[in-house]
């Protein structure tokens, strides 16, 4: 801000003046130079030096005592916060006429600690009664007065008279707002005890009760039993103890009728933790009716949905975060309340590129305003590994991206907009083709179940019975494009599904014994398997799609750098390590999944921490696929087949013909291939 005045020629001294130096900012850092270009340092003797000195403190101080608030649950972070807004001012405190250096104010006062998204009172709770009632002597005007008379006071014991007084006015409020909420409770007893008594009074006049009648008094029960169970929540749950009231602690937030008006700004980091791992504090958030709020996903979805809670109309929040939200289907609901409920303005996606030396998570910067959506959002990706100017590169590289549905979030240029809207034209999702996608095997310990091909055919010899239930196996690193390298590995299949008497494979019994009962129950037990109803000799996953197995299938690694996805004929079973999907047209969609047409589909699948990208069921079942027409199908199957089963042909001119074909089923232009093409 103070920079923006010194450009705008509006950064005076006390007496009105333009003072005679430039300002710039670099690295949060503001540098002065005096009118010849030298670097300002301060000289107390120099009245032009003090005058700039003071003038710069005054800025600083306005700045920090009028318009900064900031709230923390940890109260290292507040104490930190307040000394270094104690240490800015300090940078530019002057000498005053009686040689004392400026006194500092009271800034504490601004920067609280407490649990900013949990409040016993709503923000539209009304306060208009509160000050005109008995208890409390004081107007709204008195209470911003003491907050501002707390800030600029010298004296110890007038700064202690002023915390009594901004306590008692607090306290009393509080208290107005607790009687409130007891009389909720006690209308709703009320209405409920009336209505009783009224039908009873019916009944002993050998009146008939209505069913209408019957149903209000249960409604009126239940209303009344939700209201006391409200209220003794939250005067008994431990974590209302650090609850932050919003509606009273920031003075300057509040209109002269004690209306909560809203903050002009709102920036912040807020914590990535997920809710799922909170426990009983994730059980409190969820009572306090966050829209946002998905036990799978992330608080800070919460603090995005309370920060537009606080801001006025039109005005601005901007969060850095975890990016997850942007497709993750735990950041639906979130990405839903943006677009209902905010206009997001600018985000900048800054992908695997790294903000944060402690932190390894990829985050995003967005920005958005409380109000109407205008579909119109400049956005940008970082692809750059470090950043000089971020400003400059966000002007230099952002798109125009218009961001209307739940569906998730991607950052597209205008010529990637083109070839999605052509995608969208003719593909179907693969969830609604004549398909079934499932994830491979879990066995819960596979050293046990997964058996090399010697230790196959002991088993086999001793009781050759047991081949019935031993099978080949693929793992997710025996994946290939088209096709897959065995690795002589078996896998026992004990699936809960099949209900296997294990009593009659004894050489497969004895085999699972010896790694040790305990090891294989599942009882979710201390160094057991997961609880499950199965048996201990079974898998831990149920596997009810056993057969699908043996159909001609697709088999593809679930994690991993390489898109690779293979053909499979064999009847061999799969790892959880893969995904496989079988149905019809099982040989085209290995061909499109396998073609840079494919690569380019899954580029904005999710990725794990390392940037693997993850093809889960989830992650693959919403791509769209042209379907093709009978020669198209025709073509490129026959040049699948080519590929499996030819091992002189050239793979790369198979490919070729394969991704001309699909180019020419979307309609993309040559500029749009080459864009594929070189992703």
């Amino acid at each position: 801000m103070i920079v923006l005045k010194s450009e705008l020629g509006i950064l005076g001294d006390e007496d009105g003046k333009k003072l005679p130096c430039t300002i710039e900012i670099d690295n949060d850092e503001i540098y002065i130079s005096d009118a010849d270009g030298e670097l300002f340092s301060y000289n107390r003797k120099d009245p032009q030096s003090l005058k700039i000195q003071k003038a710069i403190f005054h800025e600083k101080e306005t700045l920090i005592e009028n318009c900064l608030f900031g709230v923390d649950i940890n109260p290292n972070s507040v104490n930190i916060c307040r000394l270094r807004l104690w240490i800015e001012l300090l940078k530019n405190a002057y000498y005053t006429d009686e040689g004392e250096l400026q006194t500092l104010p009271n800034i504490d006062i601004n920067i609280k600690c407490g649990n900013s998204l949990i409040s016993k009172f709503a923000l539209n709770d009304s306060l208009k009664n509160a000050f005109k009632s008995k208890e409390i002597t004081f107007s709204v005007e008195d209470y911003k007065q003491a907050v501002k008379d707390y800030k600029t006071t010298n004296s110890k014991t007038k700064k202690r008279e002023i915390e009594d007084i901004i306590s008692t006015i607090k306290n009393n409020l509080k208290s107005s707002l607790d009687n409130k909420e007891k009389e909720k409770v006690s209308k709703a007893l009320g209405e409920y005890q009336n209505e009783e008594q009224r039908q009873n009074n019916l009944i002993a006049f050998g009146e008939r009760i209505k069913k209408a009648e019957k149903d209000k008094l249960k409604k009126l029960k239940q209303k009344a039993e939700e209201a006391k169970k409200q209220k003794e929540e939250i005067l008994n749950n431990i974590i209302y103890r650090n609850a932050f009231e919003w509606r009273f602690e920031f003075p300057e937030v509040l209109d002269n009728e004690g209306n909560f008006t809203g903050f002009d700004v709102i920036i912040g980091n807020p914590p990535y933790i997920q809710l799922q791992k909170m426990g009983e504090a994730s059980d409190a958030l969820q009572k306090l009716g966050y829209e946002t709020f998905v036990r799978t996903g992330d608080i800070y979805s919460l603090f995005y949905e309370l920060g537009y809670k606080l801001l006025k109309e039109k005005g601005l929040l901007t969060f850095i975060t975890s990016n997850k939200w942007m497709r993750a289907a735990y950041g639906e609901s979130l990405r839903k309340f943006f677009t209902d409920k905010t206009n997001p303005e600018i985000l900048i996606d800054f992908g695997g590129t790294q903000i944060f030396d402690t932190a390894t998570v990829d985050t995003n910067i967005l920005m958005f305003s409380r109000d109407k959506n205008r579909q119109q959002t400049l956005a940008c990706i970082v692809k750059e590994k470090e950043l000089k100017n971020l400003s400059d590169y966000f002007r230099q590289n952002n798109e125009n991206v218009s961001f209307v549905s739940f569906e998730s979030w991607v950052i597209l240029s205008e010529i990637e907009q083109s070839i999605k809207a052509k995608i969208e034209t003719v593909g179907v999702p693969l969830s609604s083709w004549d398909i079934n996608i499932y994830r491979g095997i879990l066995t819960g310990y596979n050293d046990a179940f997964i058996i090399d091909g010697k230790k196959k055919d002991e088993l086999i010899a001793e009781d050759p019975k047991s081949a019935e239930i031993i099978r080949p196996l693929l793992r997710g690193r025996d994946i290939k494009r088209y096709s897959y390298e065995f690795a002589d590995l078996y896998l026992i299949t004990t699936f809960p599904s099949l209900k296997i008497d294990i009593e009659q494979y004894p050489s497969v019994k004895q085999h699972l014994i010896s790694f040790g009962y305990h090891r294989l129950e599942q009882s979710g037990a201390k160094g057991s398997r997961k609880k499950t109803s199965n048996q201990w000799f079974e898998t831990q996953d149920s596997i009810g799609y056993w057969e699908d197995f043996f159909r001609h299938k697709i088999v593809w690694k679930r994690i991993g750098s390489i898109l690779r996805f293979s053909f499979d004929r064999s009847g061999s079973l799969a790892l959880d390590s893969t995904c496989f999907a079988v149905g019809n047209h099982i040989k085209y969609l290995v061909a499109i999944l396998n073609s840079k047409f494919g690569k380019y589909l899954m580029k904005e699948s999710p990725k794990t921490g390392t940037g693997d990208l993850l093809i889960s069921v989830q992650a693959i079942e919403p791509l769209l696929i042209p379907i093709p027409n009978s020669q198209d199908l025709k073509n490129i199957e026959d040049l699948m087949d080519m590929i499996l089963n030819d091992n002189s042909i050239s793979i790369e001119n198979c490919e070729f013909q394969i991704n001309q074909i699909i180019y020419s089923q979307i309609g993309l232009t040559k500029d749009e291939i080459d864009f594929i093409e070189s992703q």
